[in-house]
């Protein structure tokens, strides 16, 4: 078949029975490769893309009685209902302020971890580092709360008995709504930026040690060397990272956030997840919560979709 041929539309339908015979071939010789995403694939329809036909009782007033086929049909009225809420404009504020807050302050320091560890001389002492920073990270949640308990309290905590002993007053850290975030936000930071550095370190380390040897040679400082190399090096890491932090934007750490959780810092701990559970799954207002998943649901997905083009177009690296 001449070159001609082969864009003329009489011909296309057998150019797509060719690529499919070819694409047939190779899933066949490598078959099972392919069963191995048999497993991972049935998980995510099941789980991930099953519970979507569930959505539809956000549009509903559901009966557990009448199941979603039977129950009524509302159209916005739970949305609206969430909107004109005294507390909407106080859970939609926390879960966006502890998350970027989050961003600004918690995303960095990983980054600035693996340059440390990345640029210290001592292997020895690099390698005990990554060990400490790591732990905490495969400590229970229930384990880290159990721990801020114990070490705020304000009768026995060792903080308050420093507090006391340089002449200050004991501080109910975990009954004020003021130090609920920044305790939140800080024992975060110290659970996950060893974790979260693995990628960073990964990525430094597959830089060529060549452009460094070049950089010593011109008598680049370690900062400039940083500045010029490390950096500019993991930046497609740290923007994909970035991404997939921000297509999370709306979903905040759900179980530590209801163990930290008590009557008198409700006014800052209150996010949008912990109302789903305490209003749906407790009081069974199930349309209502369901419409209110939603509405985090859409909103991650917009950001998600808003930062990649973005960053596609600043940095050519994205998700898609």
């Amino acid at each position: 078949m001449r070159p001609a041929e082969a864009n003329h539309p009489t011909a296309s339908p057998r150019s797509r029975s060719m690529r499919g015979s070819r694409l047939f071939k190779k899933i066949t010789k490598r078959y099972d490769l392919y069963l191995m995403l048999l497993l991972p694939i049935a998980w995510y329809l099941l789980f991930q893309y099953g519970p979507l036909y569930g959505l539809q009782i956000a549009f509903k007033d559901f009966n557990p009685a009448k199941g979603i086929v039977g129950s009524k049909w509302v159209g916005f009225e739970q949305f609206t209902r969430f909107f004109d809420s005294y507390y909407f404009w106080r859970l939609l504020w926390n879960t966006i302020s502890i998350n970027l807050f989050s961003l600004l302050i918690a995303f960095p320091i990983p980054i600035v971890l693996a340059l440390i560890i990345q640029e210290l001389p001592s292997r020895g002492f690099s390698k005990w580092l990554q060990n400490i920073t790591y732990l905490p990270h495969f400590i229970s949640i229930v384990v880290i709360v159990g721990m801020l308990q114990l070490f705020l309290s304000p009768k026995s905590g060792p903080v308050n008995g420093l507090i006391e002993a340089f002449g200050g007053t004991p501080i109910r850290f975990l009954e004020e709504a003021a130090w609920f975030k920044p305790i939140f936000i800080s024992s975060n930071i110290w659970q996950n930026m060893g974790w979260q550095s693995i990628m960073y370190i990964a990525a430094l380390i597959g830089i060529n040690p060549q452009l460094y040897e070049a950089a010593k040679m011109d008598g680049a400082s370690r900062l400039r060397r940083i500045w010029h190399i490390s950096l500019p090096g993991i930046v497609p890491v740290i923007v994909i990272l970035l991404i997939l932090d921000i297509g999370h934007f709306m979903n905040i750490g759900f179980e530590k956030v209801l163990l930290m959780q008590n009557s008198m810092n409700i006014e800052a701990s209150d996010v949008i997840s912990t109302f789903v559970y305490t209003t749906g799954i407790l009081k069974g207002e199930y349309s209502y919560t369901a419409a209110i998943g939603l509405f985090n649901a859409v909103i991650n997905l917009a950001l998600l979709l808003v930062v990649n083009r973005f960053a596609r177009k600043l940095s050519e690296t994205s998700l898609w």
